[in-house]
């Protein structure tokens, strides 16, 4: 029979008798069994018909409110009346509480799921759902086992990022006396960049062999539906994409080539404060003061940030022209990166790449002169953003996300 604490608690199979309030706020519920298939023997399915004795057993459930529950199932143990059946006697059971468990399915589920999907640490799902370490821990490991076994999503951009993960390891081989890596602290990671995949694959190195290693394990259908690939400015991902998935388009993520950008200007002014000032920056320089607002966007700079930068630079001299000269070619970068889902049409995409050029090709500087030159090399790789808008963002949100979960899993064992 079910009644309306029965459906409260979402347990099919049993139905609540009475419920107790302890001493401690902690409620007893009693149980009784309400479905007749728990009479069906477990081995030969032949309903039961004599009752050997009672039995009662306490299994632990997901907590309900501020109190703790309490189960006591109070159930029948039954002899199987089918002569040929190897088990003579049983206990009642149902799907959530299967016979000899000691928690509810669903507890052992939210236990997994916590670990898998919140982020949360083995202990502290332990502390919180009331179990040992272990029992969460191989709840854990059947959950997981639920998404790494799970078929591959349908993906058609395909991210591939590295991220750096404890250490290097290496043994000398005993004979020969060469040491060799037995273990890389950089991991490579396959995204789905576009869809809502998430996190792929994930594989140990990030050389060719090592990308085209986890390529090959997936189904050749899967891979012809890839159309783009994002990644960094990372050759080595190149090569990899144009062996294991030719008829892909190489999409080079934005958020990279303005990095690169940042650090031509942040190394134009070190060597700069060196030729002319034959030392280290300092705080009183103009250049050391415009540090952050030179690595900064146009568009978020006030009036007043803007002129604080430029006109101190202005005076400087040479110092001043070499800084402000690298930071129209970052801006001219960015102008033209900015043309991406804007419909913009080839003559307009052309010249703005001819003005950075142009502008680069200009300004003397070598650092300048080499991100043009790197620019161009990866032109047809960031044309393709500029078409497409495609970028490497959530490769780069599961990478952090896989820092946080190293760290607290720092000193995590397996079980």
């Amino acid at each position: 029979m079910v009644n309306d604490t029965t459906l409260l608690l979402g347990l099919d199979g049993v139905s609540v008798v009475r419920v107790e309030s302890l001493a401690d706020g902690t409620r007893r519920v009693h149980l009784t069994t309400a479905d007749e298939a728990a009479r069906a023997c477990p081995s030969c399915g032949v309903i039961a018909s004599r009752v050997k004795g009672p039995a009662v057993t306490r299994p632990c459930d997901i907590p309900y409110g501020e109190r703790r529950l309490e189960f006591f199932w109070h159930k029948r143990r039954w002899w199987c009346r089918e002569p040929e059946c190897p088990r003579k006697s049983f206990t009642e059971s149902i799907a959530q509480i299967p016979a000899g468990a000691w928690i509810t399915a669903r507890l052992r589920q939210a236990a997994g799921r916590r670990v898998r999907d919140a982020g949360s640490t083995v202990i502290q799902a332990a502390r919180d759902l009331h179990l040992s370490w272990p029992t969460v821990m191989r709840a854990f490991r059947i959950s997981a086992r639920e998404v790494v076994d799970a078929p591959l999503p349908k993906v058609t951009v395909l991210g591939i990022d590295e991220t750096r993960r404890g250490k290097t390891k290496w043994e000398q081989d005993p004979e020969s006396g060469k040491w060799h890596l037995t273990r890389d602290r950089w991991h490579t990671g396959f995204v789905d960049a576009l869809g809502h995949g998430g996190l792929l694959g994930q594989v140990e190195g990030r050389a060719v062999a090592d990308v085209l290693a986890w390529l090959s394990t997936t189904p050749l259908t899967w891979r012809k539906n890839i159309r783009h690939v994002a990644i960094d400015m990372s050759a080595t991902y190149r090569a990899a994409i144009r062996t294991g998935l030719p008829d892909a388009i190489v999409v080079v993520d934005h958020f990279h080539v303005v990095q690169l950008a940042n650090k031509m200007l942040s190394t134009v002014r070190r060597r700069t404060t060196a030729e002319i000032r034959g030392r280290r920056g300092r705080a009183t320089d103009p250049e050391w003061k415009a540090r952050n607002r030179l690595l900064r966007n146009r568009e978020d700079l006030t009036h007043e940030q803007f002129e604080r930068m430029w006109n101190p630079l202005l005076d400087q001299g040479s110092i001043g022209q070499r800084l402000l000269t690298a930071w129209i070619a970052k801006e001219s970068l960015r102008t033209l990166l900015a043309l991406a889902r804007t419909s913009a049409v080839r003559e307009q995409i052309g010249h703005a790449r001819w003005k950075f050029l142009t502008w680069c090709a200009n300004s003397d500087i070598p650092e300048v002169t080499k991100l043009a030159a790197t620019v161009d090399r990866w032109w047809p790789e960031i044309a393709a953003f500029i078409d497409t808008g495609h970028h490497n963002a959530k490769s780069e949100g599961i990478n952090r996300v896989i820092k946080l979960v190293a760290r607290n899993a720092f000193g995590f064992l397996a079980f």
